[in-house]
């Protein structure tokens, strides 16, 4: 009988070891040294992009939208023009770009020509990411990905393993359909501009101990579990991999990541996981529709790391069919700017152990559901401690009843900035959003 006790205590024991193993590797069966060195070089980064004064890049990202729609409201002006078209309604009309991010490089006929001036153009805590900048250009001609060991050269999973920057693009549309999950190096752009690309139907995208990654103008719908086995992660590397989790893009100890102008609904688990110490994030010009969990920024309370954690999310269209979590927030300081949220089940915004969001400019519409009407939620903590949490509404537009419960100092002085500078209201939220979403650019016209 006791050895018996014995076996079942050992057996336990792995069992929970293996589950502890799952959360801090993320599917990394076998975390060799090639891992452990990855995984101590991502922290050292993250630790690098961390911005001591956050105050700072929300003042900056303000400033840049006050700059453009103030160009904006003087080129009316002069064409005695007021635009009235800006609805959500399929826009036919000339090419425009409605926020910074877009103005930097839309609207240009020679886009597909000047691709890498994209590079210059993130906000956000994400600013200084450049991705494949550097590298040279690596086209994808093949949609297949059947071998995730050696994969063959024109597939994406080849562009994504090297070492060497590389700003990836791709020659025609295509689906691809992942056997496993797709693990990114350091250094790349996957630019889908002028095809319509889309992952679909297969795993997931995984951005894991590395950093300086752009992922712009994708589809990424309907993705699942794969089962794990082999998979090259690096030209020099491959290991064992556990089931994934099904999330659209999983980033995991990741720092200086944009992603701009994707298009994602229907994934297994999230559409977008920021997790395990990742920094310096930027979420732009998304458009999300048809999910329950939509974006978890912190996967547990007990992840300390997350305190380093800085993201923006901005011109983001919450749409059809979302429940949650837009997003879920954990520890870190959350700037949610201009985003356009028309659609929820249950709430927008929401966190734990103590994060810091400070919601400014956006649009929220509350769904008919009177108990649906609150945009925040608070969770593990009882009133007298959240009532210490900065979450700061300014700006925000509340329509069909909706309620932003704040908290914390109103005044916001725990920061090094004398004081934020307000963003643009919600009542422009509809113009900033109006192209959020993957984008229909061809080559030799306005994207």
């Amino acid at each position: 009988m006791e050895g018996l006790n014995l076996s079942s205590f050992l057996l336990f024991s792995a069992v929970l070891l293996s589950l502890a193993a799952s959360s801090a590797f993320a599917n990394i069966a076998e975390f060799d040294d090639y891992w452990l060195s990855r995984a101590s070089e991502a922290e050292s980064h993250s630790k690098i992009a961390y911005n001591p004064d956050p105050a700072s890049i929300t003042n900056h990202f303000n400033t840049a939208v006050h700059r453009v729609l103030e160009r904006d409201l003087a080129e009316m002006a002069a064409t005695n023009s007021t635009r009235r078209s800006l609805g959500r309604r399929r826009y036919k009309g000339p090419c425009l770009a409605t926020n910074p991010i877009d103005r930097c490089w839309r609207c240009r006929r020679n886009w597909a020509k000047d691709r890498k001036r994209l590079a210059k153009c993130v906000k956000g805590f994400a600013m200084g990411t450049t991705g494949g900048l550097k590298g040279r250009f690596y086209t994808v001609t093949d949609a297949s990905d059947n071998d995730v060991v050696t994969p063959k050269y024109g597939t994406l999973r080849w562009g994504v393993i090297q070492k060497e920057p590389l700003w990836i693009i791709f020659k025609r549309d295509m689906i691809i359909k992942l056997s496993q999950e797709l693990i990114i190096n350091s250094h790349k752009t996957i630019d889908a501009r002028g095809a319509n690309v889309h992952i679909a139907n297969g795993a997931q995208i995984t951005i894991q101990f590395v950093r300086n990654i752009i992922i712009h103008n994708l589809h990424i719908h309907n993705i699942r579990n794969a089962s794990g086995g082999m998979v090259r992660d690096s030209t020099d590397h491959y290991g064992l991999r556990t089931e994934s989790d099904g999330d659209g893009i999983s980033i995991f100890g990741a720092s200086h990541i944009w992603i701009d102008h994707v298009s994602m609904s229907f994934c297994k688990d999230g559409l977008i996981d920021i997790v395990k110490g990742s920094t310096a994030v930027t979420i732009s010009n998304g458009h999300y529709t048809a999910h329950n969990d939509v974006m978890l920024f912190g996967a547990s309370d007990s992840h300390k790391e997350d305190k380093l954690m800085q993201v923006t999310l901005a011109f983001n269209h919450f749409g059809r069919g979302l429940v949650q979590r837009m997003p879920r927030c954990r520890h870190g300081f959350f700037h949610v700017v201009n985003n356009d949220y028309t659609h929820w089940l249950m709430y927008a915004v929401g966190g734990s152990a103590s994060p810091t969001i400070i919601s400014q400019g956006n649009r929220y519409i509350a769904p008919p559901n009177q108990a649906a009407k609150e945009i925040t939620k608070r969770d593990y903590a009882s009133p007298d401690e959240w009532k210490k949490w900065t979450w700061r509404s300014q700006g925000d537009l509340l329509q069909n009843g909706a309620i932003f419960v704040q908290s914390g100092d109103p005044k916001i002085q725990k920061f090094k900035s004398k004081k934020f500078i307000k963003a643009k209201p919600g009542s422009f939220v509809t113009r900033l959003t109006r192209f959020s979403g993957a984008l229909n650019c061809r080559v030799g016209r306005k994207c």
